[in-house]
């Protein structure tokens, strides 16, 4: 089925203004649309400094991951260890390099409804209509954290965020709302894990990063984790280098075997206990630049802190939902895997077992990860920061390649273990990370 269909007699312009201004006449968004032109007009007062954002991003304390970026189709995003310039370069990487022209709310409201993700998330134009302000407020709102113009957005800054920021968020809104509705009133609710699993390089991080954002200006408290935030201390991975001689896949972080499993279940367990007000605990952070690259737990007096009561818990990571598959199908992609399959039987009980929620991003071929690393990497170069070379890139992305080809066939087709049909989407992107229709 293509882009999905606008109604015959989609609403007037004259009733999308009544419902915007009906409900967001409070000083945050004017919507005006003049009888003599069918221009909008979309006003956001005070915008906020780069300090502002800064601010946020610090609170949100999302490491993982290098970022992308797709404003630009290059990835420029530092690694956590860099802190607030690591921030900025989030920022500014999607600032707009070719400006659209500025859609009236029908056209907006048209281009919203050609969204590839609207049908299997239960949306229709109707809905759309009924909520149209809301859709505006949070396009408004995700132009404030990333610095852009809301007459400005590009075509792939529109699609990034009406065509899939805004709709996940909704999405995992319903989702919470399901969970919530399953506990009695009275009765403390723990706040719902969402899994987000995806390829590196692929956008996860940025997601992830504009969803807490969402969470956070709409009154929900929500915190962030990631897999990489497991990761083994320097100490641990260098016993798992000297108990696995010759094995290039555990040589360095990354694969199954080189997180700290009791230290997951420590931490997610606790962080599902922030049900109440005043409860309060530290997210722990990983440092990907100590010892020369190699990595090492971010002492605790850096880590962020988070506060209750949660609603939600956004947890990512590239091979979050990987489950073992037979041996002859790990040796038939790399022998080394056959370590690494193993040490994988026991990260359901570690990891998988508290998501309540599922987001599966898929993508049609392992090497883009390549070409998106490369692209972060040349972007940081051309940047004057430091990155890897082009070959330190092809020896890095190696070590993770035989785990998408051995584990995401399985991931895409059956879904992570445990999860509910009900409570899984599957999102499948293109090499420019945008979503599309699924087969």
């Amino acid at each position: 089925m293509a882009a999905f269909n606008i109604i015959s007699q989609p609403p007037t312009s004259s009733f999308l203004n009544f419902k915007i201004k009906n409900s967001l006449d409070n000083g945050t968004l004017y919507c005006k649309l003049p009888s003599s032109s069918s221009s909008s007009s979309l006003y956001v007062p005070n915008k906020p400094t780069l300090s502002s954002v800064d601010k946020q991003l610090s609170q949100s304390g999302t490491t993982a991951g290098t970022g992308c970026s797709w404003m630009q189709g290059s990835s420029t995003c530092l690694n956590a260890a860099a802190g607030n310039e690591r921030r900025r370069s989030l920022v500014y990487s999607m600032l707009p390099t070719k400006p659209a022209q500025v859609s009236s709310v029908q056209d907006l409201y048209e281009f919203i409804c050609s969204g590839p993700l609207l049908e299997k998330m239960g949306f229709t134009p109707d809905s759309i209509a009924e909520s149209v302000d809301k859709w505006l407020a949070y396009g408004l709102h995700l132009c404030r954290l990333f610095q852009l113009s809301e007459f400005e957005l590009n075509y792939n800054q529109k699609v990034r965020f009406y065509h899939y920021y805004i709709p996940v968020f909704l999405w995992c809104e319903d989702q919470i709302s399901q969970h919530m509705s399953g506990f009695k009133e009275g009765e403390d609710i723990p706040p719902l894990v969402i899994g987000f699993s995806a390829p590196q390089g692929c956008g996860k991080t940025t997601l992830v990063f504009a969803l807490d954002y969402l969470f956070k200006i709409t009154g929900r408290k929500s915190a962030t984790i990631s897999i990489d935030d497991f990761y083994l201390t320097a100490e641990g991975q260098a016993k798992l280098r000297e108990g696995n001689p010759g094995n290039a896949l555990l040589e360095y972080r990354g694969n199954a075997g080189s997180h700290d499993l009791p230290f997951s279940v420590e931490t997610l367990t606790a962080l599902k206990k922030l049900s109440k007000e005043g409860t309060k605990m530290k997210l722990p952070r990983y440092d990907k630049s100590a010892y020369s690259g190699k990595g090492d737990r971010a002492d605790p007096s850096t880590w962020p802190e988070v506060e209750g009561p949660l609603s939600v818990i956004l947890f990512e990571g590239w091979m979050l939902g990987f489950k073992p598959v037979p041996m002859e199908v790990v040796r038939a992609v790399d022998p080394q895997l056959e370590t690494v399959n193993k040490n994988l039987e026991a990260y359901y009980d570690a990891w998988d077992k508290f998501v309540g929620a599922w987001i599966v991003i898929k993508i049609k071929d392992p090497t883009c990860v390549y070409q998106w690393r490369l692209q972060a990497e040349i972007a940081m170069r051309d940047a004057g920061k430091p990155g890897m070379s082009d070959e330190e890139v092809k020896d890095f992305v190696s070590r993770y390649l035989p785990a998408y080809y051995a584990y995401l066939p399985t991931l895409y087709s059956e879904g992570p273990s445990g999860s509910d049909p009900k409570r899984y989407l599957l999102i499948e992107i293109d090499e420019g990370r945008n979503p599309i229709l699924s087969n």
